[in-house]
């Protein structure tokens, strides 16, 4: 359960942190929800880990493949 709290904090503190103009402000805040991400994920249960982690390997897959032309020649 706190897992899912600190991952709530972190994304409503990141998401705060791309409305707000001052550079100062942004900065602290990215930092701020970048910390309380890191420690909801490191709390979550390993269930959670696996899926977030799997389908964050296919999304990079996906785009990496997109990059390459997927074995299209780019003359």
């Amino acid at each position: 359960m706190v897992s899912l709290i600190l991952l709530l904090i972190g994304l409503g503190i990141s998401f705060l942190a791309w409305k707000t103009q001052d550079e100062i402000h942004r900065i602290a805040s990215m930092v701020t929800g970048t910390i309380s991400l890191v420690w909801g994920f490191s709390l979550a249960p390993l269930s959670f880990q696996l899926l977030f982690e799997i389908i964050s390997v296919l999304a990079a897959f996906s785009v990496c493949m997109r990059c390459l032309g997927c074995g299209s020649n780019r003359d």
